[in-house]
């Protein structure tokens, strides 16, 4: 029989079970595991059944948000903070967000644990990363662990699953003829991933040819500066200017990447936005928040291309690394495009930060 859920399909569940508030369970190689809690979507209530399991629960953040905290990070990437028995559901959201670090700056001594399966806790951040939710989440260690996830109808999964996630195979779902203002021979193809996260697109303009290098882009979407017109960045000037170079040489491919906010998701990017609006540079935004400078996996743009038949690209981008990663996936880039557009007041030094701290050459 097939019915049962495969490992990608219970990790698909386990990232919608954290977005709702509902615990999962991560195994490890003995018959022990713990029950994971996302700390941003955690409830009262919840938080009370946890305690009243008994042991230790502790709030796994990453050693960036453990720097922020004062907080002793033993295991290098991360830190497992101890919670006192007096604390409730705004002290754990507390740690876990930065949003009031400036106003209540006290937030310990934070105590953390230096004993433990370390392993499940990297395991639950990675969840709660591909979840799009703050990389903070309540842990607490139980024996016979796939035992408990039974009798409280939680998905399991083993903990090695949710950190060595392999790449997600992409199908193609449909394409269609789509006439653009920049092009009339314009087509749109949907790819969808077989772990059921977000659908990519390619933008197809023209008829490239499959045996010379197509000018490209890889795009990750930017809801505030493609369609609301943002001004922080300069995402829309270079989406539609990608766009118009590829409609004036009559062919090209951008590739429009649901990885908003280099991969944090929407939600955390206007948690940095407003971190930013305290002093923050974008890159200490995202390290304040818990996050890597960026989070985006362009293995997906690689793989878009080369299932369109596609091997050798002009690339578009003003990001060395955008380079780098697309010959690390086996395709050859022939040219690196220059695209500086869209700098302004208001994103000066947002741009001068990633050309300091990211690299990019502006």
């Amino acid at each position: 029989m097939t019915f049962a859920p495969n490992m990608t399909e219970r990790l698909a569940r386990a990232r919608a079970d954290l977005r709702m508030g509902v615990p999962v369970v991560l195994l490890s190689e003995g018959p022990s595991g713990a029950v994971v809690m996302a700390a941003e979507t955690t409830d009262t209530a919840r938080l009370t059944d946890l305690r009243q399991l008994g042991g230790a629960p502790v709030l796994a953040i990453t050693s960036w948000r453990a720097e922020t905290l004062r907080a002793r990070a033993y295991d290098g990437d991360l830190a497992r903070v101890i919670l006192p028995a007096d604390v409730g559901l705004a002290w754990v959201r507390g740690i876990a967000d930065p949003a009031d670090d400036l106003c209540q700056p006290m937030k310990g001594p934070l105590r953390t644990e230096r004993e433990g399966d370390a392993d499940l806790h990297r395991a639950a951040i990675a969840l709660a990363k591909a979840a799009r939710l703050l990389p903070a989440a309540l842990v607490l260690e139980v024996p016979d662990a796939a035992a408990f996830a039974a009798r409280n109808d939680l998905t399991s999964l083993p903990a090695s699953a949710a950190v060595n996630t392999a790449f997600s195979p992409l199908n193609e779902v449909i394409s269609a003829r789509l006439p653009l203002e920049v092009s009339e021979a314009g087509r749109l193809h949907i790819f969808r991933p077989e772990d059921g996260s977000e659908e990519h697109y390619a933008v197809e303009i023209g008829s490239p040819d499959r045996q010379e290098p197509v000018l490209s882009r890889l795009h990750s979407a930017c809801f505030t500066g493609d369609l609301l017109g943002s001004l922080k960045c300069d995402c829309g000037p270079q989406l539609r200017g990608a766009l118009a170079q590829m409609g004036a040489e009559g062919a090209g491919v951008l590739l429009y990447l649901n990885q908003e906010g280099r991969g944090i998701g929407l939600a955390n990017k206007m948690r940095a936005y407003s971190l930013q609006d305290q002093g923050f540079d974008t890159v200490e935004a995202n390290h304040r928040l818990g996050f890597e400078d960026d989070e985006r996996d362009f293995r997906i743009g690689a793989a878009i291309l080369q299932s369109m038949g596609f091997s050798k690209v002009r690339l578009m981008t003003n990001n060395p690394a955008k380079v780098a990663r697309m010959e690390s996936c086996h395709l050859t880039v022939t040219e690196r495009v220059p695209l500086k557009v869209g700098e302004n007041r208001h994103n000066h030094h947002y741009l001068a930060t990633k050309a300091a701290k990211s690299g990019h050459l502006l």
